[in-house]
């Protein structure tokens, strides 16, 4: 008997979460306008009750008819160096999930953004290690510290972008800045979490 009531709670809860999931609205069922209106401009004769629209001569219609064209045209031109930028983004992206990537892109942000060379690398690389071990998900539990810089609060990151929870290139360029501008230097920082085991 005790496993025909397990069997009848079960499709209890598989009826009640089918009914939420139908009797839900959702974005599909919201109904937004099909069409789009235009108001026009009217003019309101002064000793009068009537209501005129405005009417414009060809010449007028014109740059209107153009700009609501150019406002409306679904089509749009990118450069192929806009593409370029954001397959190149992309790819650093995603080879920085891991941490030799991580460290790859790192290399190539501080030579590139701050001059930094083999000596600050080998800084940077030892303080990151001890924090995060490279991690773009490393997170303190104790101190809500999180990704491969440890910002502390994490939110923090956001100057350099919203997307710092996914994105190790973001957490790595934040990191970089703090570093920069609060030691000028990795192995300012690196000497600074020697001493006190935090930057």
């Amino acid at each position: 008997m005790n496993s025909s009531r397990r069997a009848l709670a079960i499709w209890a809860t598989v009826a009640a979460f089918l009914g939420i999931a139908i009797l839900q609205p959702s974005a599909y069922g919201l109904e937004f306008p099909a069409t789009t209106s235009l108001t026009l401009p009217v003019v309101v004769e002064p000793d009068s009750d009537e209501v005129f629209l405005t009417t414009k001569t060809d010449l007028e219609i014109a740059p209107i008819e153009a700009a609501l064209f150019s406002e409306l045209s679904s089509e749009a031109t990118v450069s192929a160096s806009a593409m370029s930028l954001v397959s190149s983004a992309s790819a650093s992206v995603e080879l920085a999930r891991s941490p030799e990537g991580a460290r790859e892109v790192a290399k190539a942000l501080m030579a590139e953004k701050y001059g930094w060379g083999e000596k600050q690398y080998a800084c940077l690389d030892g303080l990151w290690t001890k924090e995060s071990r490279w991690n773009y998900r490393s997170s303190n539990k104790r101190t809500g510290a999180h990704g491969i810089p440890q910002a502390l609060p994490a939110t923090k990151m956001e100057v350099v972008g919203t997307d710092w929870r996914t994105n190790p290139v973001t957490q790595i360029s934040w990191g970089l800045r703090y570093i920069d501008i609060r030691y000028d230097t990795p192995c300012g920082a690196f000497a600074k979490f020697k001493r006190t085991n935090w930057y």
